[in-house]
Parts: C-alpha cells; structure tokens; sequence
C-alpha cells in the first residue's frame, strides 16, 4: 500500500467508527441509562375540563418517549390539594398503560392546582440521583400563583412549553446543590 494513502484511510476508519459509535449511542434501540424518578404533576381543576383530551394526548405520548425498565413513577392529580394517583416501577408494557391510564381517569374539579404541594412532595420522594419532573397547568392563574410564592424556587430550574389554553413545564428539582458543585469545581480547577 501506497505511504501516502495511510494516513488518509487511517483517518477514514477513524471517521466510520466515530460516526458507528455516535449512531449507537444516540439510536433509541440502543440507549441504555440507569433508572429515573419520573414525576407527572397533573393539574386537575375544573380548567382541565376544556383541554384534558390534548394533555392526555401530548402526555401519553411522552410516556412513551421517556420511561425504560426500571423507572420509577408518581403521578399527582393537584386538585385543591395534591394527592398521589399512581406510583409504581416500570417493569412491563402494562406499567405504562396503568400510568395512562390513572391520567386518562383524572376528573376536573375546583378552582386551584396544589402545585407547590406535589412539587415539595415530589422533591422529598425523589430517590434517584436524577429525575424528571413534568408539571402540566391547564390554569395560568395558579401557575403564576406558585411562581410567585414561597414555592418558587422548586421552579427555578424548569422549561415551559407554551400551548394553547396549557403548559407544561419540565422542572428539575434537587439542582441546586449538583449546580453548587460544578460550579465550585469548575473555578478550582
């Protein structure tokens, strides 16, 4: 072989494993990651009534997205007061149903979501280094309620998604001490 072509296909074979390795890594066949605390904060007061069937829609299908075997999941129905409606360890197909299922049986009532109630509950319970918490309000009111409580700080870390008439929020509780840490690693260093 030609001295000058080896560094090219040196490269090249380089090049075709990266670009292997990075398709596997990223195809959703082959991710592989240790198990989460998933937390579904549903807002379940009467300004569900006009949007439930798109939150459910939009909310099963993320279901689908992000539990893998071995997730643990809560969800809370946050009526006048927040209250479990599911908890349970991702080990079947039929785990998934039951969650969509506890979603699905949801029944509006009331004026305002206890969302500051399953949030704090939601960071007590948490027993995984990392979770992922997503927090559906069908009433902007109490939204701006508990953005602008003593709660607020359960929100500091989030992303809202805005729809019409809804939002969902992808809140990471427990940062505040990872984000203290790499922080303070970074400027040691």
């Amino acid at each position: 072989m030609n001295r000058k072509l080896r560094p090219y296909l040196k490269s090249t074979v380089f090049l075709f494993l990266f670009i292997l390795l990075v398709f596997f890594s990223l195809s959703p066949v082959y991710a592989q990651r240790a198990p989460i605390d998933v937390n579904l904060i549903i807002d379940s007061s009467s300004s569900l009534s006009n949007v439930k069937n798109d939150i459910t829609t939009w909310v099963n299908a993320r279901i689908d997205q992000i539990l893998f075997d071995g997730d643990r999941v809560t969800v809370w129905s946050a009526g006048q007061q927040s209250r479990i409606i599911y908890t349970g360890k991702m080990d079947t197909p039929a785990d998934k149903e039951a969650v969509k299922k506890s979603i699905r049986d949801i029944t509006p009532a009331g004026s305002n979501p206890d969302f500051s109630g399953a949030l704090r509950d939601a960071s007590s319970k948490q027993s995984g280094s990392f979770a992922y918490t997503l927090l559906i309000s069908a009433s902007p009111q109490a939204l701006s309620t508990v953005l602008s409580g003593p709660q607020a700080s359960l929100l500091r870390f989030s992303r809202i998604e805005e729809f019409s008439n809804w939002r969902a929020l992808v809140v990471g509780l427990n940062l505040d001490s990872r984000v203290k840490r790499s922080a303070a690693s970074f400027f040691t260093q």
